[in-house]
């Protein structure tokens, strides 16, 4: 049995941003950009200082980065009354998020997606979402200084990417991201072949569990995922204060 814990430090070192700083066990990240990972409090270790004092130190500091207050919250955040102190200064929970888990024991067969250098790639991934500049930027910049193995591929017909992955490597567990299908071409199997790509190129890197996080409401990609596996592991949701935008980034957009 994969620890899970574990995988929750996995999950924040492949999604590690550029600017991000460690108080007091907790891992404040304060990256603007699409995903709310790269720029959100993950309260991840045990703490001294009072926690009332904490939350008042990130909200003075994400404000000064002219960013909206986020908290990540796990099954893993300490302290554990965390979640209760944030609800009664007004924070309100939102997109709840399924980490879902798989062996990967033997690799599927090649999906067949084409595997691509990050900026092309990036391009792609910011082409499918709508995404400006900005985000595209900071996107690249965090695997671009990323240590860690990566692979990121796409699926295309007639000179138009269609679908995109990636996977990151790190002590023998994949993880899953960006896996984003053209609204105009969803339904016809080019996520399936993404994933088995990613999986199969994987395994071949030493990966013998995978992970990925998925929007708990997605029911159009959960079946696919439990094709190959995959189920869930645990759930994490953000906390934010109602009056303040959560997509304030510097730019329009929201992400996970």
């Amino acid at each position: 049995m994969i620890d899970l814990r574990r995988i929750e430090e996995l999950s924040l070192n492949s999604s590690a941003p550029p600017a991000q700083l460690l108080y007091d066990g907790w891992l404040l990240r304060l990256s603007p950009g699409k995903a709310k990972r790269a720029r959100s409090v993950n309260a991840v270790y045990p703490s001294a200082l009072a926690l009332e004092h904490k939350i008042a130190h990130c909200e003075r500091l994400y404000e000064e980065a002219n960013l909206p207050m986020l908290f990540r919250i796990t099954p893993f955040s300490q302290p554990p009354q965390l979640e209760r102190s944030l609800e009664a200064r007004g924070y309100t929970r939102l997109e709840p998020t399924a980490v879902e888990t798989a062996p990967l024991e033997t690799a599927p067969a090649n999906g067949g997606a084409r595997v691509m250098e990050l900026g092309p790639w990036i391009d792609a991934v910011a082409e499918l979402r709508g995404s400006p500049m900005a985000h595209r930027d900071a996107h690249l910049a965090r695997l671009e200084r990323m240590p860690l193995a990566k692979c990121a591929v796409a699926v295309e017909e007639g000179g138009r990417v269609l679908a995109t992955g990636l996977a990151v490597i790190e002590d023998g567990v994949a993880g899953l991201f960006d896996i984003v299908t053209r609204e105009d071409a969803r339904r016809r199997g080019y996520a399936r072949r993404v994933v088995a790509t990613l999986l199969h190129l994987a395994h071949g890197l030493g990966a013998r569990h995978a992970y990925l996080q998925v929007e708990s409401d997605n029911m159009a990609a959960r079946p696919l995922y439990r094709d190959f596996g995959f189920t869930q592991s645990y759930q994490y949701w953000y906390r934010a204060r109602p009056l303040e935008s959560p997509d304030k980034s510097g730019t329009p957009g929201q992400g996970l």
